[in-house]
């Protein structure tokens, strides 16, 4: 081992080379606010034997980044933002494998909420798997609600 030398670049500033992830794109898509700002995308796909998307947490924003009011609304506006994201990556509900839904002050009533507009969304397709998580708040203020999926297609 050599030992430590005052001209050496700093570890943390040690980078490997870059390469080219070819198996990765991630997606933007228009109809959405720029989530850029906040760190993070909307999309994420990922090609190989299977083509895996993962749609990062939609919310009831609009594509200007204003929130709707109250949790019906919201509710409703980050399903229709789900469906741009999964449309942007080549997805429909029906190849969704997994949902996380994160709702503020969970109840029975924002339950049947978010149950009616599923059932609207999904039709006669089979629901995906889902985990529903109570929180005490989420990354916006006034933000009651926010859903996000994995999508499976043929590679």
């Amino acid at each position: 081992m050599l030992p430590f030398s005052p001209f050496s670049p700093p570890l943390s500033s040690v980078q490997p080379p870059a390469r080219a992830n070819t198996s990765l794109s991630l997606l933007n898509p228009d109809g959405l606010y720029d989530p850029r700002p906040n760190g993070y995308s909307h999309v994420a796909v990922v090609e190989g034997p299977a083509r895996i998307v993962y749609v990062s947490g939609q919310g009831g924003e609009d594509a200007a980044g204003g929130l709707a009011p109250d949790f019906p609304r919201q509710v409703a506006r980050a399903m229709q933002n789900l469906r741009i994201a999964l449309k942007a990556a080549g997805a429909d509900v029906g190849d969704v494998a997994k949902l996380t839904v994160l709702v503020v002050d969970h109840s029975h009533d924002r339950l049947r909420t978010f149950g009616a507009a599923l059932r609207e969304m999904w039709g006669d397709k089979p629901v995906p798997a889902c985990t529903l998580i109570p929180v005490p708040r989420l990354a916006l203020d006034n933000m009651l609600f926010e859903i996000e999926a994995t999508a499976v297609l043929p590679g």
